[in-house]
């Protein structure tokens, strides 16, 4: 049996290492006090009664607007938890704790990054059962999953980076939204669209293109992330 010595493998493995560390490290923090997905989840929770009450007995204005209330909803909530956990560790200096640690930069985002993407999953499935339940439509099918992973993915991508730059600010709880909506805005275009033609039961070929603009954005951000995250925690 070989084993790796070359200092490239032990990096990635120190890496690999440190990412999930951070990772359980938030979830099992969250677990413990349930804060910021109780708060996610009764945001979620909340919007989608409003939106019900707004559209009562409008079948057809129900059946229209339900990919974008899916989509501003998981928006909306995610933001919230993303000023909730970013302003917590910043606050507590464990986020400055973090950043003296002997590994890498990228680690801690992708850490985050994990945390984040799975708060925002979780609240999003909460919001696709009250949806489905409330507007008696099929949102759990199976091509729509992978709409939901792909979009969650790359806002969750998006929120922690612009995240880490509106942390510092003063008034971070109204600079991240303003940075956040705008920067996310194709990916709910094109969530939301392949979610409609999903739902309208359109042809592969009519939703297809909007799972690969997704996919292509998430592997941008995420690729812009390793690179850039270096410098945005450096000033």
């Amino acid at each position: 049996r070989q084993t790796c010595c070359k200092p490239d493998c032990t990096s990635m493995r120190t890496f690999f290492n440190a990412v999930a560390a951070i990772a359980w490290k938030d979830l099992r923090a969250e677990f413990r006090s349930r804060q910021l997905i109780s708060a996610m989840a009764f945001f979620a929770l909340l919007a989608v009664l409003i939106f019900y009450f707004t559209l009562d007995a409008q079948r057809e204005a129900q059946l229209l607007a339900l990919p974008s209330i899916l989509w501003v909803i998981v928006v909306f909530a995610g933001t919230l938890g993303l000023n909730r956990s970013l302003a917590a560790e910043h606050d507590s200096g464990s986020l400055d704790a973090l950043l003296l640690a002997p590994i890498p930069r990228a680690s801690l985002f992708y850490g985050k990054l994990i945390g984040t993407w799975l708060f925002t999953l979780i609240v999003a499935i909460v919001a696709m059962f009250m949806l489905s339940l409330l507007f008696n439509a099929a949102l759990f099918l199976p091509q729509f999953w992978l709409v939901l992973l792909l979009g969650t993915i790359g806002f969750a991508t998006i929120g922690t980076l612009l995240g880490s730059i509106a942390v510092q600010a003063s008034g971070r709880e109204t600079t991240l939204p303003i940075l956040i909506v705008p920067v996310t805005l194709p990916i709910v275009m094109s969530a939301v669209r392949a979610t409609t033609a999903i739902l309208s039961n359109a042809p592969l070929v009519d939703w297809l293109p909007w799972l690969i603009t997704l996919a292509s954005i998430d592997a941008l951000f995420l690729a812009l992330a390793f690179v850039l995250f270096d410098f945005i925690v450096e000033e």
